[in-house]
């Protein structure tokens, strides 16, 4: 059997990396042939969210738009379609309908509401080339839907019933909790990208009453260029970087995932909650959309709906170190149980054996 995987981006992309480059050893494992082609190449993503470099990407685009037309051929030698949210970003769902017209079996995976057209800021002159329209018509088309949480799940059996909710997972063999105890001055910390860091500003002023009573460092890793500030707070603010992003959520004492409730937001998947829980670290989380799945409020982690909420749960935290250690214990343990590669593989495999 092989299968033709069409992503948007490539392994330094999260949703790629998490929703299909991570399995393609176990598919392989099984006799699965599989062909990964991401539309955005490494060099294209490096510049992708960056403003301005208009030439650059225009030149790139042209290059992963010629890449995809050639996809057609792969596609006529595959036995599944595996699309990642879409094979092209922008128009009408063409490759998803000359793929169907082919007669391949092909399987959908959606994990971001992208059918509201919410474009990066960097490329906000985009959106009126996409068409988030066409999600719907490739649900309609499509012989499976895998989606991250409920909310896009019941979204998409709108429109077809062969619909599996699969969260978003980590490899546990790789995601493992540090050995090293405490650190000396304990670190709160924040790992994201330039999309997400606005939702940092939530906690600004749970940070500068926190910092006023306790002693701690705010590490924040992906959002170099956001110049957060919090009077009389350490804030380490440092580059994401592939090759160190488990190290540093394993450095890490406490993990924050603040969020607003929206509906974009409800189609998220949570999976920030996952990564601090996989490492074994205690998180305090936004009480809203999939979060509400992943973590139960004082077990494997924190749930908090207000500032006060935020506050009295980190100082929580902060103050007794065995709880960090219990509650990191069980994130851990529901980690292994339910949002691991080697649970999930097999629930992919289920659906690919099906077709």
């Amino acid at each position: 059997m092989k299968i033709l995987f069409l992503e948007p981006y490539p392994i330094e992309g999260p949703s790629s990396r998490y929703r299909v480059e991570q399995y393609i050893p176990y598919f392989e494992n099984n006799g699965i042939r599989c062909v990964v082609r991401p539309f955005v190449s490494s060099r294209f993503y490096n510049i992708l969210y960056k403003k301005g470099f208009y030439f650059q990407k225009a030149i790139f685009f042209l290059q992963s738009a010629f890449k995809r037309l050639f996809d057609i051929f792969l596609a006529v030698r595959s036995d599944i379609i595996f699309i990642h949210l879409e094979a092209f970003p922008f128009g009408p769902p063409v490759f998803e309908w000359i793929f169907s017209k082919l007669g391949k079996k092909i399987i959908y995976d959606l994990d971001d509401a992208i059918y509201m057209g919410i474009t990066s800021p960097a490329n906000r002159f985009l959106k009126y080339l996409k068409c988030p329209s066409k999600i719907k018509k490739i649900i309609r088309i499509s012989n499976h839907i895998i989606t991250c949480n409920t909310y896009l799940g019941d979204y998409a059996k709108k429109y077809n019933q062969n619909v599996t909710v699969i969260h978003t997972s980590v490899d546990t063999e790789k995601f493992i909790p540090r050995i090293k105890g405490a650190n000396e001055t304990l670190i709160i910390g924040w790992i994201g990208s330039h999309s997400t860091t606005r939702y940092l500003e939530l906690l600004k002023d749970v940070f500068y009453k926190l910092s006023a009573k306790h002693k701690f460092i705010l590490k924040i890793i992906g959002a170099p260029a956001h110049n957060i500030k919090v009077p009389g707070l350490k804030i380490i603010n440092l580059n994401w970087s592939l090759e160190s992003e488990i190290s540093e959520f394993q450095s890490l004492d406490i993990g924050v995932y603040p969020l607003p409730e929206d509906k974009w937001i409800l189609g998220k998947t949570g999976f920030k909650a996952i990564q601090y829980m996989s490492v074994g670290v205690p998180c305090v989380v936004s009480n809203v959309g999939a979060n509400r799945e992943i973590v139960k409020d004082g077990i494997n982690g924190f749930l908090a709906s207000s500032e006060d909420e935020w506050l009295d749960k980190l100082s929580y935290l902060i103050d007794n170190e065995d709880l960090r250690r219990k509650i990191g214990r069980a994130g851990r343990k529901t980690t292994e149980e339910i949002f691991s590669v080697k649970v999930n593989a097999q629930k992919y495999l289920n659906i690919i054996k099906t077709l």
